[in-house]
């Protein structure tokens, strides 16, 4: 028989760590927009979002105050672990501009163009007149970053003369909405459109761009 006085006592309840309460978190966060996603915001109940996650109602509403509040943040919390980071951005640099902005763009549609990035985007589309805040936490999480990298490139190459761009920020965001914004539109609405479809109307926007943006 195992010597009772050096075995292992059972670990005691208490309270969770901060890791565990992390976790509890972004479970809760990922059943919740998930719930969100298949339902809808109005088809969605924090009731069943609470079984699911074998939480109570009260616990729930501790973290967050309301439906509106859980929602905002379950979208949060999607958009950032879909967002592309840094590196994935920065390896997008080629060794013209031209190309760069192709493998840009592509990466940008390439988020949406996986199912689990439309889902996000359609509820994001279908809920904004309730919600448009989250349009803006959209942006600023994943696309801001591209804008931003988009930008610094644009403002070299005015530099260099080989660009006349007085406002980078604006014509990167410009760039978006005419090179990016059109095939995600077209995906969205369940046309589907290959990936040769996709990258000759992008190479079109982006030399149409380039052209608009040479020096007079």
């Amino acid at each position: 028989m195992p010597d009772e006085t050096t075995s292992e006592a059972p670990a005691r309840a208490g309270r969770p760590t901060r890791e565990q309460a992390q976790a509890r978190q972004e479970q809760l966060l990922d059943r919740a927009l998930e719930h969100f996603l298949e339902r809808g915001y109005e088809g969605a109940t924090i009731e069943a979002i609470a079984a699911d996650v074998s939480m109570t109602k009260r616990t729930v509403y501790a973290r967050h105050a309301d439906k509106a509040a859980l929602f905002r943040a379950a979208v949060q919390h999607g958009t950032r672990r879909r967002a592309i980071g840094p590196q994935a951005i920065a390896a997008t640099r080629r060794a013209s501009l031209e190309e760069t902005l192709v493998a840009l763009a592509l990466l940008r549609i390439g988020l949406v163009a996986e199912p689990e990035g439309a889902r996000l985007q359609r509820l994001i589309n279908t809920e904004s007149y309730r919600f448009p805040d989250i349009f803006q936490t959209y942006y600023d999480i994943a696309a801001l970053p591209s804008v931003q990298f988009l930008a610094g490139i644009l403002e070299e190459e005015t530099q260099c003369g080989r660009l006349a761009i007085e406002d980078a920020m604006l014509a990167a965001n410009v760039f978006m909405s005419m090179v990016v914004s059109g095939p995600v539109r077209f995906i969205l609405s369940g046309n589907e459109l290959g990936r040769e479809d996709i990258d000759r109307r992008v190479r079109f926007a982006v030399r149409l761009f380039l052209k608009g943006a040479e020096p007079r």
